[in-house]
Protein backbone atom coordinates (compact mmCIF):
# COMPACT_ATOMS: atom_id res chain seq x y z
CA UNK A 1 0.00 0.00 0.00
CA UNK A 2 2.90 2.56 0.86
CA UNK A 3 4.59 1.28 -2.19
CA UNK A 4 1.24 2.50 -4.83
CA UNK A 5 1.53 6.12 -2.98
CA UNK A 6 4.94 6.39 -3.60
CA UNK A 7 4.41 5.51 -7.46
CA UNK A 8 1.16 7.93 -7.74
CA UNK A 9 3.38 10.45 -6.41
CA UNK A 10 4.53 13.31 -8.49
CA UNK A 11 7.53 13.85 -10.34
CA UNK A 12 8.45 16.66 -7.67
CA UNK A 13 7.41 14.57 -4.89
CA UNK A 14 9.64 11.80 -5.99
CA UNK A 15 12.72 14.14 -6.55
CA UNK A 16 12.61 16.28 -3.63
CA UNK A 17 12.01 12.03 -1.20
CA UNK A 18 15.35 11.08 -3.33
CA UNK A 19 17.15 14.28 -3.07
CA UNK A 20 16.64 15.67 0.18
CA UNK A 21 17.53 12.46 2.60
CA UNK A 22 20.22 12.01 -0.12
CA UNK A 23 21.11 15.96 1.10
CA UNK A 24 20.60 14.97 4.89
CA UNK A 25 22.90 11.33 4.84
CA UNK A 26 25.82 13.90 2.82
CA UNK A 27 25.52 16.91 5.25
CA UNK A 28 25.97 14.03 8.14
CA UNK A 29 28.83 12.59 6.72
CA UNK A 30 30.06 16.34 6.34
CA UNK A 31 29.30 17.15 9.89
CA UNK A 32 30.47 13.92 11.62
CA UNK A 33 33.66 14.56 9.41
CA UNK A 34 33.90 18.54 10.74
CA UNK A 35 33.74 17.35 14.43
CA UNK A 36 36.36 15.35 13.67
CA UNK A 37 38.36 17.83 11.92
CA UNK A 38 37.16 20.73 14.69
CA UNK A 39 38.59 18.48 17.56
CA UNK A 40 42.04 17.50 15.64
CA UNK A 41 42.02 21.88 15.21
CA UNK A 42 41.14 22.20 18.81
CA UNK A 43 43.83 19.65 20.13
CA UNK A 44 46.18 21.19 18.00
CA UNK A 45 45.70 25.08 18.96
CA UNK A 46 45.37 23.96 23.13
CA UNK A 47 48.55 21.25 22.51
CA UNK A 48 50.25 24.48 21.78
CA UNK A 49 49.69 26.08 24.73
CA UNK A 50 49.91 23.21 26.47
CA UNK A 51 53.39 22.76 25.12
CA UNK A 52 54.09 26.03 26.29
CA UNK A 53 53.97 25.56 29.14
CA UNK A 54 55.93 22.42 29.54
CA UNK A 55 58.85 24.59 27.72
CA UNK A 56 58.16 27.05 30.03
CA UNK A 57 58.62 24.74 33.54
CA UNK A 58 61.58 22.52 31.77
CA UNK A 59 63.38 25.96 31.85
CA UNK A 60 63.07 26.52 35.39
CA UNK A 61 63.94 22.79 36.30
CA UNK A 62 67.49 22.43 38.15
CA UNK A 63 69.34 20.36 39.88
CA UNK A 64 72.35 22.41 40.31
CA UNK A 65 72.04 22.41 44.09
CA UNK A 66 71.93 18.44 44.28
CA UNK A 67 68.40 17.75 44.04
CA UNK A 68 65.82 18.38 42.15
CA UNK A 69 64.20 22.44 42.23
CA UNK A 70 61.78 23.98 40.06
CA UNK A 71 61.66 27.55 40.01
CA UNK A 72 57.93 28.09 39.82
CA UNK A 73 56.97 30.66 36.91
CA UNK A 74 54.40 32.19 38.49
CA UNK A 75 53.22 34.51 35.84
CA UNK A 76 52.94 31.82 33.84
CA UNK A 77 50.48 29.73 34.85
CA UNK A 78 48.15 32.59 36.10
CA UNK A 79 47.97 33.56 32.21
CA UNK A 80 48.17 29.74 31.56
CA UNK A 81 45.15 28.76 33.89
CA UNK A 82 43.18 32.26 31.98
CA UNK A 83 43.22 30.27 28.81
CA UNK A 84 42.37 27.03 30.59
CA UNK A 85 39.55 28.26 32.17
CA UNK A 86 40.71 25.98 35.18
CA UNK A 87 42.76 24.99 38.16
CA UNK A 88 46.02 23.96 36.24
CA UNK A 89 48.39 20.86 37.26
CA UNK A 90 51.75 19.94 36.86
CA UNK A 91 53.97 17.47 38.11
CA UNK A 92 57.73 17.39 37.80
CA UNK A 93 59.70 14.04 38.63
CA UNK A 94 62.55 11.68 38.27
CA UNK A 95 62.21 8.78 36.05
CA UNK A 96 62.80 6.72 39.24
CA UNK A 97 59.63 8.38 40.90
CA UNK A 98 61.83 9.08 44.22
CA UNK A 99 61.65 13.22 43.68
CA UNK A 100 58.48 14.71 42.42
CA UNK A 101 57.25 17.98 43.00
CA UNK A 102 53.70 18.90 42.09
CA UNK A 103 50.90 16.55 42.05
CA UNK A 104 52.29 12.90 42.36
CA UNK A 105 49.18 11.28 41.03
CA UNK A 106 49.56 12.75 37.77
CA UNK A 107 48.75 10.08 35.02
CA UNK A 108 50.82 9.16 33.05
CA UNK A 109 50.92 8.35 29.67
CA UNK A 110 50.56 4.63 27.91
CA UNK A 111 53.12 4.99 25.40
CA UNK A 112 56.92 5.34 26.60
CA UNK A 113 58.01 8.73 26.38
CA UNK A 114 61.19 9.85 24.75
CA UNK A 115 63.84 12.29 25.62
CA UNK A 116 63.01 15.70 24.05
CA UNK A 117 59.47 14.49 22.45
CA UNK A 118 56.18 15.75 24.32
CA UNK A 119 53.27 13.57 24.36
CA UNK A 120 50.22 14.29 25.05
CA UNK A 121 46.73 12.18 25.51
CA UNK A 122 43.33 12.19 27.41
CA UNK A 123 43.22 11.37 30.94
CA UNK A 124 40.73 11.45 34.28
CA UNK A 125 42.04 13.23 37.24
CA UNK A 126 39.93 14.24 40.18
CA UNK A 127 36.87 12.50 38.55
CA UNK A 128 37.56 15.76 36.00
CA UNK A 129 38.62 15.26 32.26
CA UNK A 130 41.74 16.79 31.62
CA UNK A 131 44.37 16.78 28.82
CA UNK A 132 48.34 16.44 29.69
CA UNK A 133 50.88 17.19 28.26
CA UNK A 134 54.28 15.19 29.42
CA UNK A 135 57.74 15.46 28.70
CA UNK A 136 60.61 13.64 29.42
CA UNK A 137 64.52 14.78 29.31
CA UNK A 138 67.84 13.86 30.83
CA UNK A 139 68.74 15.49 33.96
CA UNK A 140 72.25 17.42 33.63
CA UNK A 141 73.74 16.90 35.99
CA UNK A 142 72.18 13.20 36.38
CA UNK A 143 71.12 12.83 39.95
CA UNK A 144 72.19 9.66 41.97
CA UNK A 145 70.14 6.86 40.89
CA UNK A 146 68.28 8.84 38.59
CA UNK A 147 68.86 9.83 34.92
CA UNK A 148 65.16 11.89 33.33
CA UNK A 149 63.32 13.74 34.58
CA UNK A 150 59.31 14.14 33.73
CA UNK A 151 57.53 16.52 33.28
CA UNK A 152 53.78 16.96 33.13
CA UNK A 153 51.01 20.00 32.96
CA UNK A 154 47.32 19.11 32.51
CA UNK A 155 44.41 21.18 31.94
CA UNK A 156 40.19 20.86 31.90
CA UNK A 157 38.75 20.07 28.69
CA UNK A 158 35.56 22.50 29.43
CA UNK A 159 37.58 24.95 26.83
CA UNK A 160 38.53 22.79 24.06
CA UNK A 161 34.19 21.22 24.44
CA UNK A 162 32.77 24.62 24.35
CA UNK A 163 34.76 25.45 21.80
CA UNK A 164 34.13 22.04 19.54
CA UNK A 165 30.23 22.40 20.32
CA UNK A 166 29.96 25.68 19.55
CA UNK A 167 32.08 25.20 16.12
CA UNK A 168 29.50 22.40 15.34
CA UNK A 169 26.50 24.51 16.47
CA UNK A 170 27.26 27.05 13.93
CA UNK A 171 28.24 24.08 11.72
CA UNK A 172 24.76 23.05 12.08
CA UNK A 173 23.24 26.09 11.88
CA UNK A 174 25.01 26.68 8.25
CA UNK A 175 23.92 23.12 6.76
CA UNK A 176 20.68 23.48 7.97
CA UNK A 177 20.14 26.65 5.94
CA UNK A 178 22.10 24.93 2.99
CA UNK A 179 19.74 22.22 3.51
CA UNK A 180 16.66 24.74 3.28
CA UNK A 181 18.15 26.77 0.64
CA UNK A 182 18.32 23.56 -1.71
CA UNK A 183 15.03 21.93 -0.91
CA UNK A 184 13.51 25.39 -2.16
CA UNK A 185 15.79 25.05 -5.30
CA UNK A 186 15.33 22.13 -6.16
CA UNK A 187 11.34 22.34 -5.82
CA UNK A 188 11.43 25.62 -7.61
CA UNK A 189 13.72 24.32 -10.23
CA UNK A 190 11.66 21.14 -10.90
CA UNK A 191 8.30 23.16 -11.33
CA UNK A 192 9.96 24.73 -14.06
CA UNK A 193 11.68 21.98 -15.50
CA UNK A 194 8.26 20.09 -15.77
CA UNK A 195 6.45 23.60 -17.07
CA UNK A 196 6.73 21.70 -20.60
CA UNK A 197 4.58 18.84 -18.92
CA UNK A 198 2.05 20.75 -17.79
CA UNK A 199 1.83 22.95 -20.79
CA UNK A 200 1.54 19.90 -23.48
CA UNK A 201 -1.02 17.96 -20.83
CA UNK A 202 -2.94 21.18 -21.21
CA UNK A 203 -2.80 21.68 -25.03
CA UNK A 204 -3.46 18.14 -25.05
CA UNK A 205 -6.88 18.61 -23.16
CA UNK A 206 -8.10 21.24 -24.81
CA UNK A 207 -7.68 19.60 -28.35
CA UNK A 208 -10.80 18.60 -30.17
CA UNK A 209 -11.72 14.54 -30.01
CA UNK A 210 -11.94 14.26 -33.28
CA UNK A 211 -8.36 15.42 -33.94
CA UNK A 212 -5.75 12.82 -34.58
CA UNK A 213 -3.05 14.91 -35.57
CA UNK A 214 0.56 14.96 -34.58
CA UNK A 215 1.21 16.11 -31.58
CA UNK A 216 3.97 18.96 -31.78
CA UNK A 217 7.80 18.04 -30.88
CA UNK A 218 9.75 21.21 -31.62
CA UNK A 219 9.42 22.92 -28.51
CA UNK A 220 9.77 20.51 -25.92
CA UNK A 221 12.73 19.42 -24.08
CA UNK A 222 14.93 16.58 -25.36
CA UNK A 223 13.90 14.22 -22.44
CA UNK A 224 10.21 14.64 -23.73
CA UNK A 225 10.48 13.92 -27.27
CA UNK A 226 10.07 10.23 -26.98
CA UNK A 227 7.65 10.26 -25.13
CA UNK A 228 5.73 12.52 -27.41
CA UNK A 229 6.74 10.47 -30.06
CA UNK A 230 5.40 7.08 -28.60
CA UNK A 231 2.14 9.12 -27.70
CA UNK A 232 2.16 10.09 -31.34
CA UNK A 233 2.45 6.88 -32.06
CA UNK A 234 -0.23 5.15 -30.14
CA UNK A 235 -2.30 7.90 -32.46
CA UNK A 236 -1.38 7.30 -34.98
CA UNK A 237 -1.93 3.57 -34.79
CA UNK A 238 -5.50 4.22 -33.29
CA UNK A 239 -6.42 6.76 -36.19
CA UNK A 240 -5.14 3.78 -38.45
CA UNK A 241 -7.89 1.39 -36.52
CA UNK A 242 -10.45 3.84 -36.87
CA UNK A 243 -9.83 4.19 -40.29
CA UNK A 244 -9.70 0.17 -40.86
CA UNK A 245 -12.96 0.10 -38.54
CA UNK A 246 -14.70 2.83 -40.72
CA UNK A 247 -13.78 1.40 -44.36
CA UNK A 248 -15.45 -1.96 -42.49
CA UNK A 249 -18.71 -0.46 -41.78
CA UNK A 250 -18.43 0.86 -45.41
CA UNK A 251 -17.59 -1.85 -47.09
CA UNK A 252 -20.22 -3.96 -45.16
CA UNK A 253 -23.14 -1.55 -45.98
CA UNK A 254 -21.65 -1.86 -49.59
CA UNK A 255 -21.93 -5.44 -49.62
CA UNK A 256 -24.89 -6.61 -48.40
CA UNK A 257 -27.01 -3.76 -49.54
CA UNK A 258 -27.21 -5.29 -53.06
CA UNK A 259 -28.05 -9.09 -51.46
CA UNK A 260 -30.44 -8.11 -49.61
CA UNK A 261 -32.53 -5.90 -51.88
CA UNK A 262 -32.00 -8.84 -54.30
CA UNK A 263 -33.17 -10.98 -51.26
CA UNK A 264 -36.25 -8.92 -51.04
CA UNK A 265 -37.11 -8.78 -55.18
CA UNK A 266 -37.00 -12.69 -54.87
CA UNK A 267 -39.18 -13.11 -51.79
CA UNK A 268 -41.72 -10.68 -53.19
CA UNK A 269 -41.63 -12.66 -56.25
CA UNK A 270 -42.17 -15.65 -54.69
CA UNK A 271 -44.93 -14.40 -52.92
CA UNK A 272 -46.56 -13.68 -55.83
CA UNK A 273 -45.85 -16.65 -57.69
CA UNK A 274 -48.50 -19.23 -57.77
CA UNK A 275 -46.77 -21.71 -60.38
CA UNK A 276 -44.89 -24.58 -58.91
CA UNK A 277 -42.29 -24.65 -60.41
CA UNK A 278 -41.14 -20.98 -60.78
CA UNK A 279 -41.65 -21.13 -57.26
CA UNK A 280 -39.28 -23.79 -56.82
CA UNK A 281 -36.94 -22.39 -59.02
CA UNK A 282 -37.44 -18.76 -57.17
CA UNK A 283 -36.32 -20.53 -54.19
CA UNK A 284 -33.51 -22.09 -55.30
CA UNK A 285 -32.40 -18.41 -56.52
CA UNK A 286 -33.05 -17.28 -52.78
CA UNK A 287 -31.04 -19.85 -51.41
CA UNK A 288 -28.37 -18.82 -53.91
CA UNK A 289 -28.21 -15.97 -53.53
CA UNK A 290 -28.89 -16.04 -49.44
CA UNK A 291 -25.37 -18.61 -49.99
CA UNK A 292 -23.59 -15.80 -51.05
CA UNK A 293 -24.77 -13.02 -48.58
CA UNK A 294 -23.82 -15.40 -46.21
CA UNK A 295 -20.40 -15.92 -47.62
CA UNK A 296 -19.80 -12.48 -48.42
CA UNK A 297 -20.16 -11.24 -44.70
CA UNK A 298 -18.11 -14.24 -43.43
CA UNK A 299 -15.38 -12.79 -45.83
CA UNK A 300 -16.01 -9.22 -44.19
CA UNK A 301 -15.84 -10.58 -40.81
CA UNK A 302 -12.30 -12.40 -41.75
CA UNK A 303 -10.95 -9.48 -43.56
CA UNK A 304 -11.85 -7.06 -40.65
CA UNK A 305 -10.12 -9.40 -38.02
CA UNK A 306 -7.37 -9.92 -40.51
CA UNK A 307 -7.07 -5.83 -40.27
CA UNK A 308 -7.27 -5.55 -36.72
CA UNK A 309 -7.04 -8.86 -34.47
CA UNK A 310 -3.67 -9.42 -33.00
CA UNK A 311 -1.44 -12.26 -34.43
CA UNK A 312 -1.35 -15.77 -32.66
CA UNK A 313 1.90 -16.70 -33.79
CA UNK A 314 2.54 -20.74 -33.15
CA UNK A 315 4.07 -23.26 -34.88
CA UNK A 316 2.25 -25.55 -37.38
CA UNK A 317 2.71 -28.31 -39.78
CA UNK A 318 2.01 -26.68 -43.62
CA UNK A 319 1.25 -29.88 -45.19
CA UNK A 320 -1.45 -30.52 -42.73
CA UNK A 321 -2.95 -27.66 -42.93
CA UNK A 322 -2.90 -27.76 -47.11
CA UNK A 323 -5.01 -31.13 -47.03
CA UNK A 324 -7.51 -29.70 -44.28
CA UNK A 325 -8.21 -27.43 -46.79
CA UNK A 326 -8.31 -29.45 -49.48
CA UNK A 327 -10.70 -32.12 -47.84
CA UNK A 328 -13.09 -29.12 -46.57
CA UNK A 329 -13.84 -27.85 -50.62
CA UNK A 330 -13.49 -31.53 -51.77
CA UNK A 331 -17.46 -31.47 -52.12
CA UNK A 332 -17.21 -28.15 -54.11
CA UNK A 333 -14.53 -29.43 -56.44
CA UNK A 334 -16.83 -32.43 -57.17
CA UNK A 335 -20.16 -30.67 -57.80
CA UNK A 336 -18.38 -28.54 -59.99
CA UNK A 337 -16.65 -31.66 -61.28
CA UNK A 338 -13.39 -30.16 -61.60
CA UNK A 339 -9.83 -32.20 -60.89
CA UNK A 340 -8.73 -30.98 -57.50
CA UNK A 341 -5.55 -32.21 -55.91
CA UNK A 342 -2.89 -31.47 -53.09
CA UNK A 343 0.90 -30.99 -53.77
CA UNK A 344 2.68 -31.25 -50.48
CA UNK A 345 5.79 -33.78 -49.20
CA UNK A 346 5.37 -36.35 -47.29
CA UNK A 347 7.04 -35.40 -44.35
CA UNK A 348 5.84 -32.56 -41.96
CA UNK A 349 6.81 -29.10 -42.58
CA UNK A 350 7.02 -26.78 -39.47
CA UNK A 351 5.90 -23.36 -40.16
CA UNK A 352 5.20 -19.93 -37.91
CA UNK A 353 2.50 -17.67 -37.77
CA UNK A 354 -1.10 -17.64 -37.32
CA UNK A 355 -3.03 -20.83 -38.32
CA UNK A 356 -6.29 -20.00 -38.38
CA UNK A 357 -6.27 -16.68 -40.45
CA UNK A 358 -3.09 -19.00 -42.95
CA UNK A 359 -5.90 -21.12 -43.11
CA UNK A 360 -8.72 -18.22 -44.25
CA UNK A 361 -6.37 -17.15 -46.66
CA UNK A 362 -6.02 -20.31 -48.24
CA UNK A 363 -9.60 -21.63 -48.42
CA UNK A 364 -10.56 -18.10 -49.89
CA UNK A 365 -7.80 -18.63 -52.82
CA UNK A 366 -8.75 -21.97 -53.26
CA UNK A 367 -12.72 -21.35 -53.80
CA UNK A 368 -11.72 -18.82 -56.15
CA UNK A 369 -10.18 -21.10 -58.05
CA UNK A 370 -13.16 -23.70 -58.12
CA UNK A 371 -16.03 -21.12 -58.63
CA UNK A 372 -13.58 -18.79 -61.45
CA UNK A 373 -10.68 -20.85 -62.56
CA UNK A 374 -11.08 -24.35 -64.53
CA UNK A 375 -9.12 -27.76 -63.46
CA UNK A 376 -6.84 -28.82 -62.58
CA UNK A 377 -6.86 -27.19 -59.21
CA UNK A 378 -3.92 -27.63 -57.02
CA UNK A 379 -3.35 -26.83 -53.67
CA UNK A 380 0.46 -26.24 -52.68
CA UNK A 381 2.70 -25.10 -49.79
CA UNK A 382 6.45 -25.19 -49.11
CA UNK A 383 9.39 -23.95 -47.25
CA UNK A 384 13.05 -22.29 -48.27
CA UNK A 385 16.14 -22.31 -47.21
CA UNK A 386 15.69 -18.28 -46.35
CA UNK A 387 13.13 -19.25 -43.24
CA UNK A 388 9.91 -18.57 -45.60
CA UNK A 389 7.40 -20.60 -46.16
CA UNK A 390 4.64 -20.08 -49.10
CA UNK A 391 1.17 -21.29 -49.54
CA UNK A 392 -0.30 -21.35 -53.37
CA UNK A 393 -3.10 -22.22 -55.50
CA UNK A 394 -2.98 -23.07 -59.20
CA UNK A 395 -5.48 -23.31 -61.99
CA UNK A 396 -6.11 -23.58 -65.50
CA UNK A 397 -8.60 -21.09 -65.68
CA UNK A 398 -8.78 -18.00 -67.98
CA UNK A 399 -6.70 -15.86 -65.54
CA UNK A 400 -7.59 -12.76 -64.49
CA UNK A 401 -9.31 -9.94 -66.62
CA UNK A 402 -7.06 -7.29 -68.22
CA UNK A 403 -9.51 -4.77 -66.24
CA UNK A 404 -9.04 -6.51 -63.31
CA UNK A 405 -5.20 -7.24 -63.06
CA UNK A 406 -3.80 -4.31 -62.50
CA UNK A 407 -5.86 -3.77 -58.91
CA UNK A 408 -5.64 -7.51 -57.85
CA UNK A 409 -5.94 -7.93 -54.38
CA UNK A 410 -8.01 -4.42 -53.54
CA UNK A 411 -11.22 -4.90 -51.97
CA UNK A 412 -14.29 -5.26 -54.26
CA UNK A 413 -12.41 -5.20 -57.15
CA UNK A 414 -13.28 -8.26 -59.55
CA UNK A 415 -14.62 -9.11 -62.91
CA UNK A 416 -17.48 -8.10 -64.84
CA UNK A 417 -19.48 -11.26 -65.00
CA UNK A 418 -17.90 -12.39 -61.22
CA UNK A 419 -20.81 -13.10 -58.91
CA UNK A 420 -18.15 -13.11 -55.97
CA UNK A 421 -17.91 -10.22 -53.84
CA UNK A 422 -14.38 -9.65 -54.70
CA UNK A 423 -12.74 -9.78 -50.82
CA UNK A 424 -11.03 -13.54 -51.67
CA UNK A 425 -7.49 -11.51 -52.66
CA UNK A 426 -8.20 -9.04 -50.51
CA UNK A 427 -8.37 -10.93 -47.17
CA UNK A 428 -5.46 -13.02 -48.69
CA UNK A 429 -3.39 -10.06 -49.43
CA UNK A 430 -4.33 -8.36 -45.63
CA UNK A 431 -3.10 -11.81 -44.35
CA UNK A 432 0.24 -12.01 -45.72
CA UNK A 433 0.73 -8.45 -45.01
CA UNK A 434 -0.41 -8.97 -41.36
CA UNK A 435 2.45 -11.57 -41.62
CA UNK A 436 4.95 -9.50 -42.82
CA UNK A 437 4.89 -11.20 -46.47
CA UNK A 438 3.04 -11.07 -49.97
CA UNK A 439 0.48 -12.07 -52.13
CA UNK A 440 1.81 -12.91 -55.45
CA UNK A 441 0.19 -13.72 -59.09
CA UNK A 442 1.43 -15.10 -61.75
CA UNK A 443 0.17 -17.29 -64.51
CA UNK A 444 0.07 -20.71 -64.33
CA UNK A 445 1.84 -23.41 -65.72
CA UNK A 446 2.48 -22.75 -69.48
CA UNK A 447 1.13 -19.71 -69.24
CA UNK A 448 -2.41 -21.11 -68.21
CA UNK A 449 -4.42 -20.00 -65.81
CA UNK A 450 -3.80 -17.98 -62.41
CA UNK A 451 -1.06 -18.96 -59.90
CA UNK A 452 -1.56 -17.11 -56.31
CA UNK A 453 1.11 -17.49 -53.60
CA UNK A 454 1.14 -16.28 -50.43
CA UNK A 455 4.41 -15.80 -48.95
CA UNK A 456 5.88 -14.91 -45.33
CA UNK A 457 9.17 -15.01 -43.62
CA UNK A 458 10.47 -16.14 -39.64
CA UNK A 459 10.05 -12.88 -37.50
Amino acid sequence: MRWNRITRATLRARLLGVLVPGMVVLLAFSLWATYGHAVRSANAAFDRSLLGALRGLDLNVSTESGGLSVEQPFRLFEFFELTAAGAVHYRVATDDGLVEIGSPDLPLPERALADGQPQFYDATYLDEPVRIGALARPLLPPLAGASRVVIQVAEPVQVRSRFVAAFIQQTITRDLGVLLALTLGVAAVSAWALRPVRELARSTQQRDPQDLGQLPTHDLPQDLVPLVAAINSQVARNATLLEHRRRFLDDASRQLRTPLTTLRAQLDYLLRETDADRARAALGALSAELDHATRATHQLLLLARADEAPLHSEPFDLHELAREVALELLPLARAARLDFGVEVGDQPLTATGDRGQLREALANLAHNALVHGAGPVTIQAGGDAQGGWWLGVEDAGPGLAPEVAPQAGERFVKGRRSRGSGLGLALARAVAERHGGALQLQPGAAGRGLRAVLTWWLR
